[in-house]
């Protein structure tokens, strides 16, 4: 374990100093963001303009939903963001063979190489988004839930991650330029919508099959209720388990069907 935090340290300077050499695209990232994150705010505050209630949640609550799908997306934008989009380039060009030879998980070194040190500071914005939006909640919500938010929230943005990596994967066999990254873009929309506005099939399907709902309604979820923490931590457990046997499954199958620029 200690091997991996030093080179995941070795992988921030090498990110940072990167970074630093393409400036234009530092601050137009944080500009784009910003945009996204009012667009995000405005949407809902016009619903509530006509309703009191969604999905069983007031403006306060909703506006906490948003800046925590907001936190896990600039999660995900820094630190897996990079690795993923070069995924299928690395298998496509053969580049996986330098991973391979590693004494480290290849599945390490490829998928967490990356930090994208022009996110940063978005992270920071959307950290100081989600802190003034968890105010209101601070003294009436026990600390431990407090907590337990947080970390699920930092688990949604992993979940995340590793669902996308399932579109990715098939890479492997059928070397496209993306996988069906395209299919995935088109289906994550849904993680800016809270759960409780599906029911039947489609909430079943969101928090199993693709769990995008496990990201962050239902860690805002877990904030709001009290009768429901054990079922919340549960189906988290059971629908991230069966995605991160998915990934683990695909990933040693494409292994096996890689061809290496040497062969």
């Amino acid at each position: 374990m200690r091997r991996y935090l030093r080179l995941y340290f070795y992988f921030i300077k090498f990110s940072l100093s990167k970074a630093m050499q393409f400036r234009l695209d530092f601050f137009f990232r944080i500009f784009m963001d910003i945009v996204f994150y009012l667009v995000q705010f405005f949407f809902f505050n016009i619903i509530y303009k006509h309703t009191t209630l969604l999905a069983g949640w007031d403006l306060e609550q909703m506006n906490l939903f948003v800046a925590a799908f907001i936190f896990a997306d600039a999660f995900h934008m820094t630190v897996f963001a990079n690795n993923s989009w070069w995924f299928p380039i690395s298998i496509n060009q053969g580049k996986l063979d330098y991973y391979l030879t590693k004494p480290v998980s290849s599945f390490f070194f490829i998928g967490f190489k990356e930090l994208a040190a022009n996110s940063f500071l978005n992270l920071i914005i959307a950290t100081g988004v989600l802190y003034y939006f968890l105010q209101p909640f601070i003294l009436d919500v026990p600390k431990w839930q407090i907590s337990s938010f947080i970390l699920l929230l930092l688990h949604g943005a992993f979940l995340y991650y590793m669902i996308y990596m399932i579109f990715l994967l098939p890479v492997f066999w059928t070397g496209s330029d993306r996988g069906f990254a395209d299919i995935f873009y088109a289906a994550e929309k849904i993680t800016h919508r809270p759960d409780g506005i599906f029911t039947g099939f489609f909430r079943r399907f969101f928090l199993t099959i693709l769990p995008f709902s496990m990201i962050a309604s239902y860690p805002t979820r877990f904030l709001f209720t009290e009768t429901e923490q054990l079922s919340i931590f549960t189906d988290i457990a059971i629908g991230s388990g069966i995605v991160y046997i998915i990934v683990f499954i695909l990933w040693k199958l494409g292994l096996r069907n890689y061809s290496s620029a040497s062969s």
